[in-house]
């Protein structure tokens, strides 16, 4: 039999071996798991990174117009303020406010009487002086068989005959008499004198008008057609001059304020012939047919003339475009989703779109957004670009070379 010792002894031995048995469990688990995230880490470092999100853009080929744009406010072709050239009592007012009148239509007639009397008495006065020169002639034939025949001295023949310019600068008097009678009445039908619209009106029948007045009673606007009078810098007034000087007419068009809406097409007029100094600028005047009044009389406008029109040019966003120490480059995107640097040579920038001469061709996909993030040779994940609203496809010439 064992003693107790004995007994205790094996216990302890039995212990130890189960406390080293658990603690080489626990470092074979523990190496399994340190080498696992080992592996797993490594796993990961070896993986390739996500693709960046970025905005795409394709480059297009076509014919590109090129436009300088300014600010302009609409004018009338003709603005006449009409006044009355006699004095009298309207009878009457035969247009209302805001009509579209035709040239030589009757507006306002002022009293015509009195320029009748004046009219009738000038009729008289003729028939009176022709009269008496009728009866100077007779007597001037009398007295000059009475001289002939030595009966009267010459003297007397000589005093009749002078009576016959008298009359007569008296008979020319009472014809221009008559005439300024019927030029009265002529004034008392005030008629357009263009085709226009009717302004508000500032007289009513029965008012007194006189000559002396200052204020028109009314005021005609041509709309049709109409004038925009708009401002360049005169940096680009020798690029218009020469298309002027090439011939042809230069087409002009006319957008709302916001820049967006297109209200009408013309064509340019003519060229101020002096640049104003305080601004740098100089003005041109275009004109516009205005068939649907969408322009107006001091309306203000942004005008865009087309300068040239580039014919199989390559545009781009002009978001696309990135500058670096070797000058400007565009990140293109391959079919792989990869994106490379590609150096390119700007012809000129219009608004947010720019021409590209050389670097890229017709069809290539550019990064638009995003290319903070990017460097040559990594993937992406192209997005269509965001649509801004308000944006047009023209404007200013940002840059040309």
């Amino acid at each position: 039999m064992q003693t107790g010792a004995s007994l205790q002894s094996a216990r302890r031995g039995r212990k130890s071996v189960w406390g080293v048995s658990l603690g080489l469990v626990l470092a074979l688990a523990v190496c399994a798991v340190l080498a696992g995230c080992g592996q797993s880490k490594k796993a990961r470092a070896s993986a390739p990174p996500p693709p960046v999100p970025v905005g795409v853009a394709a480059v297009k080929e076509g014919d590109f117009n090129v436009y300088l744009t300014g600010l302009g406010t609409v004018q009338a072709f003709n603005t006449v303020a009409l006044k009355t050239r006699i004095d009298g009592q309207i009878m009457q007012v035969n247009f209302t406010e805001g009509q579209d009148v035709k040239a030589g239509e009757l507006l306002i007639l002022i009293d015509p009487r009195p320029y009748q009397v004046a009219l009738a008495q000038a009729e008289a006065n003729l028939q009176k002086d022709e009269a008496q020169l009728k009866n100077a002639k007779a007597q001037y034939e009398r007295n000059k068989v009475l001289y002939e025949q030595g009966v009267i001295a010459k003297q007397d023949l000589d005093t009749l005959q002078a009576s016959f310019g008298t009359f007569e600068g008296t008979i020319a008097s009472d014809k221009a008499a008559i005439e300024s009678a019927k030029l009265n009445l002529t004034y008392c039908r005030i008629t357009s004198p263009i085709n226009g619209r009717v302004g508000l009106r500032q007289v009513d029948p029965g008012n007194y008008v006189t000559a002396a007045g200052n204020t028109p009673m009314l005021t005609i606007t041509q709309l049709h057609p109409i004038s925009l009078v708009f401002t360049l810098p005169e940096d680009q007034l020798q690029q218009v001059e020469q298309r002027i000087r090439q011939g042809g007419t230069l087409e002009v068009d006319a957008y709302s304020r916001d820049d967006v809406t297109k209200l009408a097409t013309g064509t340019l007029l003519t060229v101020n012939n002096q640049i104003d100094p305080t601004t740098g600028t100089v003005q041109l005047k275009a004109t516009f047919d205005n068939p649907d009044n969408a322009l107006w009389p001091n309306q203000f406008v942004n005008a865009h003339l087309l300068l040239k029109t580039l014919k199989n040019a390559l545009t781009a966003p002009a978001s696309a475009l990135q500058r670096g120490p070797d000058g400007t480059f565009v990140y293109a995107v391959d079919s792989n989703n990869t994106v490379q640097m590609r150096p390119v040579d700007i012809a000129l920038t219009q608004g947010a779109t720019v021409v590209i001469e050389k670097g890229i061709q017709a069809g290539d996909r550019v990064v638009t957004d995003g290319q903070e993030k990017l460097q040559a040779g990594m993937r992406v994940a192209p997005q269509a670009p965001a649509r801004k609203s308000g944006s047009t496809t023209s404007g200013n010439i940002g840059s040309q070379t």
